[in-house]
């Protein structure tokens, strides 16, 4: 591909002579002759001081932000938006040729893209998705390092996507892909907006800074589907200039809305009710929230072209999404149920909803999250011994920081109410532990991992796949 070529709408101040690219890249290792080298400026590492590397390499033309005094450099304002452009065009801009649906949120993207993809497909439609557990292009799975992959990934996988014949891709978009401009160049038929709670604080700063990296979704979209049960979601409404459709489980000024809703630990009925339709759902997954991420679905596969009556049935014919409130098959005169919850409103979500169909006790095994925001810790640990009958606090990836540190500095939330606790740094003994002591009735919540696989200490990552333990654990106890 030519230079020029490649710089289709990127603003830029200079030009020199125009030439073949064989690659674009930002990393400088992995340049070679021909290549443009991206200078990006991150939190650790500054590429523009490795540029000597690159041109040693064979890079062809440095792009950057900074006079760096080169005969082949191209200024441009933003690095990361012109990286991301960059990607899009050496790879034919193949996300133009398909529908996108982003979903930016707090809380429920992952269940909300699922279900999304499984009410195309059961519309008959070919769909790739993009999140946090892996990306699936129609039935292959494709392994995710990132929730939103770097704009190299992502239009790789949009290519391969566009050839295997998909017309639809749905996902998850990150506050942190939004912020570093990954999308970039990117259009979305239809963006989710599904709530905004604190989360991600160790990098965006503030709330303000948080809500405003997921706003940047809504300048990109034809239509944004918002949830107008949180307040951040009605501040959106009325700050974007798309079209716009709401959905809610309180308020009938949403333009869907759930009537008639009754849970239990299989599920939820309830009514979905808008535009002079209404149509009967029988929901594989429990409680109010399960109910707002089904109308989030519902909605932006509305605005995405499918039919009320084909979503209705998509949402009716879904079977569940790994993690997520998940019942495991233990044959126990007691409920196991892994979930993902890990910030301060998801916990308060799942323990409510296990709360309604419990006939026992509801005993929460949760930890914390090292190298992340602390300030979340003791509200996290309030918020289980405020809902729970009995507390587990454990670990839940350490990374680096010491488990006793972390759990130390949940504690004090811990402590403010009266609910019975036990510690257990080491999160097999604390599963281990805590299946001798549910009794029948009860219902054991683990949360935290949801359909994480492992658990990252300070010598690496070991594997830790919570169902295959609780499964082993019971067996062993049998013989």
């Amino acid at each position: 591909m030519k230079l020029y070529e490649l710089l289709k709408e990127i603003e830029y101040d200079n030009k020199i002579k125009d030439c073949e690219i064989s690659k674009v890249t930002c990393d400088n290792r992995e340049v070679i002759p021909g290549a443009v080298f991206v200078c990006i400026k991150g939190l650790k590492f500054d590429g523009h001081t490795v540029v000597q590397q690159a041109l040693d390499a064979g890079a062809a033309v440095v792009v950057c932000e900074r006079d760096l005094g080169l005969e082949n450099q191209i200024l441009v304002p933003n690095t990361r938006e012109a990286y991301a452009i960059m990607c899009g065009n050496f790879y034919g801009n193949p996300s133009h040729k398909m529908k996108l649906i982003g979903i930016t949120g707090t809380n429920g993207k992952t269940t909300i893209t699922y279900l999304i993809k499984h009410v195309l497909e059961s519309a008959g439609k070919q769909v790739g998705l993009i999140g946090t557990i892996h990306n699936e292009i129609g039935d292959m799975d494709v392994p995710a390092t990132h929730t939103t992959p770097d704009p190299a990934e992502l239009h790789v996988l949009f290519s391969r996507m566009l050839q295997a014949g998909c017309e639809y891709v749905v996902m998850e978009v990150s506050s942190h892909a939004l912020d570093q401009h990954r999308l970039a160049g990117c259009h979305f038929t239809a963006g989710v907006f599904t709530n905004l709670t604190q989360d991600h604080l160790d990098y965006h700063g503030t709330m303000e800074n948080y809500y405003e990296a997921k706003k940047r979704l809504f300048t990109m979209c034809d239509t944004a589907v918002i949830n107008i049960d949180d307040p951040y979601g009605i501040r959106l409404l009325n700050e974007i200039k798309c079209k716009t459709l709401t959905f809610s489980t309180e308020s009938d000024s949403a333009n869907f809305t759930s009537k008639n809703m009754t849970s239990s630990a299989t599920g939820t009925r309830f009514a979905l009710v808008g535009d002079s339709l209404i149509g009967r759902v029988n929901f594989c997954m429990p409680g109010k929230y399960s109910v707002s991420n089904a109308l989030a679905a519902g909605v932006a596969s509305l605005a995405a072209g499918i039919s009320f009556d084909h979503m209705i049935i998509g949402l009716c014919s879904c079977t569940g999404v790994v993690g997520r409130t998940e019942v495991l098959d233990t044959h126990t005169d007691y409920t196991v149920i892994r979930d993902y919850a890990h910030t301060p409103d998801g916990l308060e979500k799942v323990i409510a909803t296990v709360k309604e169909f419990a006939k026992g006790r509801v005993i929460t095994l949760f930890g914390c999250a090292g190298n992340r925001d602390r300030t979340k810790r003791p509200k996290m640990a309030e918020i289980v011994s405020r809902l729970s009958d009995f507390v587990i606090l454990t670990s839940d990836n350490p990374r680096d920081e010491d488990p006793l540190q972390i759990i130390e500095d949940a504690k004090p939330g811990l402590l403010e109410h009266k609910t019975p606790y036990e510690i257990f740094p080491d999160r097999y003994e604390a599963i281990e532990w805590a299946l001798d002591f549910a009794k029948a009735g009860d219902v054991l919540l683990l949360c935290g991992k949801g359909h994480e696989d492992y658990q990252v200490l300070d010598f690496g990552t070991i594997c830790f796949d919570e169902k295959e333990i609780v499964l082993r654990l019971l067996k062993e106890k049998q013989n």
